[in-house]
């Protein structure tokens, strides 16, 4: 892989659940991007607790080490590697930002340029897809409760607001990801 001799920067992905986030975060670690799922600690406490993985778990750990840490939870827990990794000259990807607390901490002491980018969907497209996805599926009201914990709760809401850049994934995966190559092509956001 080529070296990058520019600055730095994170991208981090923001969206409600079902918009299409990790699928977009997937497509960069496959192209060469450093990718890191703050959905990752969540789950990794609930299996080191013994836990089975599923959002009823997930979301008790989430919401007790929000409770233990702050809004900021997850930012203030992985901060320490992003930073490694930027100081290390490479481009970074958060998938699932969460509250404006972890938005506020990342753009204060990250060290480097902070890009949000909302992956947004219809609700009812969303939910079609969370009812068939092969892991964790919800049913339509599950996503419904999650939808409002997860405004109500999490802060989701300031970061999709605040986002510099928005991309509709109204149609197929291909024409979603092509959105997003050509955004970050234009971005100059290479690997």
């Amino acid at each position: 892989m080529a070296e990058n001799h520019e600055r730095p920067r994170a991208l981090a992905l923001v969206g409600m659940p079902g918009a299409g986030k990790t699928m977009c975060a997937e497509h960069l670690a496959e192209r060469g991007y450093w990718t890191l799922r703050f959905g990752a600690l969540v789950v990794d406490e609930v299996r080191r607790r013994g836990w089975s993985v599923n959002a009823e778990n997930e979301r008790l750990v989430r919401e007790e080490m929000r409770d233990r840490h702050g809004m900021a939870a997850m930012a203030t827990l992985s901060l320490p590697r992003l930073q490694a990794t930027l100081a290390a000259g490479r481009h970074i990807v958060v998938d699932g930002l969460y509250s404006f607390s972890e938005y506020l901490l990342l753009r204060e002491k990250l060290g480097a340029p902070l890009l949000l980018l909302a992956i947004v969907a219809p609700r009812n497209l969303r939910y079609q897809r969370l009812a068939s996805r092969p892991i964790r599926p919800l049913s339509g009201g599950e996503a419904l409760q999650r939808d409002i914990r997860e405004i109500e709760r999490l802060e989701k809401g300031g970061p999709i607001a605040m986002a510099d850049y928005t991309l509709l994934n109204g149609g197929t995966t291909a024409q979603l990801l092509a959105q997003l190559d050509d955004l970050l092509q234009r971005l100059e956001f290479l690997p």
